[in-house]
């Protein structure tokens, strides 16, 4: 775990008590109506150009990353403005919202959000960018340089647009193979979904790169929210467990509108509100034109714990193949990827003793979670929406047979699980 990491936690229960409650309070209404703006700070009344590493270090940064993921600028666009209205009743002089928005493959600018005098939200840019590299450690390291240059901040928090497929590495998920398997944005379904990356390889992101840029550049997140499919999976929470305190994510596909920002930002806001963030989410999805949506925050700070349990469980016990098909499914590839963890380990133990302090630990993993009745899938053809019987808010990979899932075994999860 990076030294700054550890050094932020250690102050955040004091600090930001300190200086976020009155704006975290004010809004923290369960209606729009409840949200009483705060003062605007005067540094952000203009919108005179910043000069890096000139400014006074501020409790948080909220970072909007939003890389080229081929066709979704125009939901980021609509990402942002729900930010921008969150910002206009729960700016602080004690936080920024930095966004990373990419034009194109070659083209990104970094901006701030801008509360202004006459009580309106701008944008005032920070840098622009010719050719960025966002796909490997060095160039995320050198963007998040950038966000700290301009936006010294006691704590990070780092909100992901793109697309998303789990933990599944680059050289996977852009390998086309002699079989009929697809990918679920290869399906051309009567609603549209995100993943991790541009439809492109050439934008797509490993995992162990963002969690290497992110130490690279010295600084650990308070929470990482992946806007994007499959990405609440225990591969993922365990390979990003040293650069983040929570993971923030949707076990399944997520509509391709998102997060709904206009409703749930403010929870992302200073002390983050996860019971809340879940409460919006499931409100939104749950009354959208597909009423489908799920999602699980895991604290990762807890990943070691249950990996050390796992480890435990796999050397005393062995999958029935046979109960495959009866283990909660959270996606719609045949063979399936993502499954439920909980009702996975349900399966592979059967001592109840033993079942009983995974129920613990797991409660202490992912202490948030919301689910509509059923999920949406664009892989495959029939049905779109599945039920969902039983849900733990974060899926695991370990018993797919899947040969898109094959390099499982290359994951830190498996290499510290497995007996």
């Amino acid at each position: 775990m990076s030294t700054s990491y550890k050094f932020y936690r250690i102050f955040e229960a004091s600090l930001l008590a300190l200086c976020l409650s009155l704006s975290v309070m004010s809004c923290r209404g369960d209606k729009a109506d409840d949200i009483i703006p705060v003062d605007p700070p005067v540094e952000e009344e203009t919108d005179e150009p910043v000069e890096p590493n000139t400014r006074s270090t501020i409790s948080q940064t909220v970072f909007m990353y939003l890389p080229w993921s081929t066709d979704l600028k125009s939901y980021f666009i609509t990402n942002i403005e729900g930010m921008e209205a969150t910002w206009k009743v729960c700016h602080s002089s004690n936080e920024r919202i930095v966004v990373f928005l990419a034009d194109s493959g070659r083209k990104a600018t970094l901006f701030e959000l801008l509360y202004k005098k006459d009580g309106t939200v701008g944008r005032r840019t920070l840098k622009e960018y010719d050719n960025p590299t966002f796909t490997t450690a060095g160039g995320i390291a050198a963007i998040l340089g950038d966000v700290v240059a301009y936006s010294p901040a006691e704590r990070y928090s780092m909100i992901i647009g793109s697309h998303g497929m789990g933990w599944i590495p680059v050289p996977r998920a852009k390998a086309r193979r002699a079989t009929d398997f697809k990918w679920h944005w290869e399906y051309d379904g009567e609603q549209r979904t995100r993943y991790f990356g541009g439809r492109s390889a050439e934008y797509q992101t490993d995992i162990s790169a963002l969690a290497e840029g992110i130490h690279q550049a010295g600084i650990g997140m308070e929470y990482i929210l992946f806007d994007d499919c499959y990405m609440s999976c225990v591969e993922v929470a365990y390979e990003l467990r040293e650069v983040t305190h929570y993971l923030v994510a949707s076990t399944s596909e997520i509509m391709i509108d998102g997060m709904p920002y206009a409703e749930v930002g403010r929870y992302l806001l200073g002390e983050a509100d996860y019971q809340s963030l879940c409460d919006g989410f499931y409100d939104f999805y749950s009354t959208f034109s597909t009423p489908c949506g799920t999602i699980g925050v895991t604290d990762c700070s807890e990943l070691d714990e249950l990996a050390e349990w796992m480890r435990g469980i796999n050397a005393q016990y062995a999958f029935d193949e046979d109960l495959l098909a009866d283990v909660q499914t959270l996606d719609g590839y045949q063979p399936v990827i993502f499954f439920d963890m909980g009702d996975y380990v349900r399966k592979l133990c059967t001592d109840p003793v033993q079942l009983e302090e995974f129920e613990e630990i797991l409660a202490r993993v992912v202490p948030y979670k919301r689910h509509t009745p059923t999920f949406y899938t664009t892989a495959g053809y029939s049905p779109r929406q599945i039920p969902i019987n039983t849900y733990s808010g974060i899926t695991i990979s370990d018993p797919s047979v899947n040969a898109a899932a094959a390099s499982k075994t290359e994951t830190a999860w498996y290499a510290a699980t497995q007996k």
